[in-house]
């Protein structure tokens, strides 16, 4: 494809050079280290680095010319093309280079505060059911035709997602399911692509660091809902009603809303319920746990709805689902309490996970929890207050702390915990904070190690280490005598 084709649509600052615009294109890259002969470069403004810095990088190696929304760097020898924006501009080229995948391809994308991983999931699996080969792009990883591949985003930048969508279409496959972020949406990331469908799960306080206000997030998460054909919203939220859009829509809930369920059971075996919808009834089991997941069995199913599918096939995906890595995740060893770990990581998700805990037990709900550093300090204390509040003993601790003093984001969050009297334990180091959590534990309590989820990694200030809460409770739990591990 020739650049002046691969540039069709997109806004220049400037006219191609005709030279320039038969030139042919061998790829697209906005990382120097993979771009190549007759590559397009693209140069981001990063709030960390700036791309200008690798633009002579990639000519040096043969690029055919470099795009960015800023002006050249003084000693820059090459061919700079300047847009009107730089990551609309990649969405448009990608999308020109791969042929438009998304309008052969079906899209589903889901957003929202929390669900989003399991509601992915819960939908892949309903596809997959139904005999579509599918592509999955999420937080816990990525999955294409079957085969698993490592995530490096929620949300990648557009040019990878429009990759991903063309190589699952060589595979035979038909569906893409995919998490898209808030700030995946604010930043461009997904900028026209096409969705067949758009999921919302439910809006709550996070991301603040980055959208400054609830209704600049909620306004960053509505993007998703302006052109899908389907819109899946949620009914018992009110945030729902600033992500209508134009397509037809599909309100589920508990509460309210055309796709409800009704009869719920729930217990450690998982949930039971019926699925009601435009009159008909169908009974639907599932190996997930609480409230909060009756909300994503519901979203998953308005999705395939929206791809014309029956409810008993539907029930049939949900059923498939066995369970998703990090999210209410259950570490087994013999011993006479349960030990889950999730990923949890605002104060609305800590409450719902500690109250599906709760339902889960007669005995006491031990909860561990740290906050992120770098990150919204607002809710450290409302975390705080989710865990005294609803637990019967907390363990403060870390959990990545980038480049903060664990101490003062314990700190903040300590300032929550206190307004309660529930006795707690401060640790700093998270495999001695797990280690009192599950030390504390009777027959028949619920320990709960919250935020970190499927993450096998700790941030810290200089490095990252490996760290997972699943093989650190693993240890624990053999240190104290408990049997073969499950």
């Amino acid at each position: 494809m020739i650049l002046g084709q691969v540039l069709e649509n997109i806004e220049l600052r400037s006219e191609l050079a005709p030279e320039l615009a038969v030139r042919e294109v061998a790829g697209i890259e906005y990382d120097s280290r993979k771009s190549g002969k007759d590559y397009l470069f693209f140069a981001f403004a990063g709030s960390r680095v700036d791309g200008r810095r690798f633009a002579q990088d990639a000519i040096d190696k043969g690029a055919a010319a470099v795009v960015s929304e800023l002006p050249k760097p003084a000693d820059f020898s090459g061919a700079w093309i300047e847009v009107a924006h730089g990551r609309r501009a990649l969405a448009a080229a990608a999308r020109n280079f791969y042929a438009r995948p998304d309008e052969r391809v079906l899209f589903t994308g889901i957003t929202g505060t929390n669900g989003k991983t399991t509601t992915s999931y819960l939908i892949d699996s309903i596809l997959r059911g139904a005999g579509k080969i599918t592509g999955l792009i999420g937080t816990i990883e990525y999955r294409l035709a079957g085969e698993v591949l490592p995530a490096v985003n929620t949300t990648p930048e557009s040019l990878d997602v429009l990759r991903f969508a063309s190589q699952l279409e060589r595979k035979g496959g038909t569906r893409l399911i995919m998490e898209v972020s808030s700030h995946a949406l604010a930043l461009g990331r997904v900028f026209g692509i096409s969705f067949h469908t758009a999921v919302f799960t439910n809006l709550t306080r996070d991301h603040l660091d980055f959208h400054h206000t609830m209704d600049e997030y909620a306004a960053a998460k509505a993007l998703l809902f302006r052109s899908p054909k389907w819109a899946v919203l949620n009914a018992d939220d009110p945030a729902s009603k600033a992500m209508r859009g134009s397509g037809r829509e599909i309100w589920y809930g508990i509460e309210a809303g055309d796709l409800r369920a009704e009869n719920i059971v729930s217990g450690f075996e998982g949930l039971r319920f019926d699925l009601v919808f435009e009159g008909a009834r169908q009974p639907v089991r599932s190996a997930l746990n609480g409230r909060i997941n009756v909300m994503n069995i519901l979203a998953a199913t308005g999705a395939g709805l929206s791809y014309g599918l029956a409810l008993d096939a539907i029930a049939q995906g949900v059923e498939d689902l066995q369970a998703v890595p990090g999210r209410f995740e259950r570490v087994d060893a013999g011993q006479p309490f349960l030990v889950v770990v999730d990923y949890a990581h605002t104060d609305d998700a800590l409450r719902n996970v500690i109250q599906v805990a709760r339902d889960l037990t007669r005995g006491r709900v031990i909860t561990l929890f740290g906050c992120g550093g770098d990150r919204d300090r607002t809710k450290r204390p409302l975390m705080g207050m989710a865990a005294g509040e609803l637990s019967d003993y907390v363990v403060l601790t870390s959990d990545n702390p980038r480049s903060e003093d664990p101490l003062d984001i314990m700190n903040d969050a300590m300032v929550g915990l206190r307004r309660f009297d529930t006795p707690h334990a401060a640790e700093p180091d998270r495999a001695k904070a797990i280690r009192i959590a599950i030390g504390q534990a009777r027959p028949g309590d619920v320990v709960l190690l919250a935020g970190k989820g499927h993450e096998t990694y700790q941030v810290l200030r200089d490095r990252t280490i490996h760290f997972d809460d699943r093989e650190t409770a693993r240890s624990v739990l053999e240190s104290l005598g408990y049997g073969e591990l499950k």
